[in-house]
């Protein structure tokens, strides 16, 4: 096999939840830019529209779903939808969360089940309807955004409940890629340090707080949102055809401390 040519999605039909904007958006158009034809589902339009133009414009097909992912009848309507438009589905890169930045002492009961609700239900009930469709094909490549805080703990960072919520999706990709890998399903995450996204526009404006998180960033700086879109195609291309059960770390070297 030529070794490029293993990097292409071309006919491939992509699910990728949260992807009307951040991460999601950027794994989208990767994605896309590698041949593949997006269904971005989101519980916020955001810059869908944008998103979807963007996506055309490479000449690939790209629609759009509202989806609460925490809600299990809206992400099997979703999955009907994309199977009645695409005919299939390929790939499934869910990138949709939520983070509370609150003290453990205070955290509401209600805020860490919202948390866990989307962060980790939400990734599970998609790759669980997505992989019955994957599982029927006996093909189909998973790639969950869990985080490098599901690895370690941010340094002065207050938010227990998203590292366990992603530390709770990185045990459930290790689980479903063993479960899953005799129907030719493959199930792997990429786990992120600070990205400039929406989600970190807030605290990296404070000069401290950036300041802080850059000095333990051995390559000291943030990434940029589209930075993540190669390491998606990676792993849901066949040059990662013998890779499953793995987390991948793109942290610019947080984690190696």
């Amino acid at each position: 096999m030529d070794v490029m040519s293993s990097f292409s999605l071309a006919g491939k039909k992509a699910v990728v939840t949260g992807g009307s904007s951040g991460l999601g958006a950027a794994a989208a158009q990767a994605l896309a830019q590698a041949g593949a034809d997006i269904a971005v589902a989101d519980i916020d339009g955001g810059e869908a529209d944008s998103i979807i133009a963007k996506i055309n414009d490479l000449g690939r097909r790209a629609i759009f779903i509202r989806t609460d992912v925490s809600m299990a009848r809206q992400v099997e309507k979703m999955v009907a939808q994309v199977k009645h438009e695409f005919k299939g589905i390929d790939i499934l890169v869910t990138s949709a969360g939520v983070g509370k930045k609150v003290a453990a002492e205070y955290l509401a009961a209600q805020e860490w089940e919202q948390v866990m609700a989307v962060n980790l239900k939400g990734v599970f009930l998609c790759c669980q309807k997505v992989g019955r469709e994957m599982i029927r094909r006996k093909s189909g490549s998973i790639v969950n955004i869990s985080s490098m805080s599901g690895t370690i703990v941010n340094k002065d960072r207050k938010i227990s409940a998203y590292c366990a919520s992603k530390g709770g999706v990185i045990m459930l990709t290790k689980s479903l890629a063993t479960e899953w890998a005799r129907y030719n399903v493959r199930v792997n995450s990429i786990a992120p340090g600070y990205f400039t996204t929406p989600f970190n526009d807030k605290w990296m404006a404070d000069p401290a707080m950036s300041e802080a998180a850059l000095e333990l960033t051995p390559m000291k700086r943030f990434a940029a949102p589209e930075e993540i879109g190669p390491a998606a195609v990676f792993l849901a291309s066949g040059a990662a055809s013998f890779i499953t059960g793995h987390i991948l770390l793109v942290d610019g070297g947080y984690t190696a401390w």
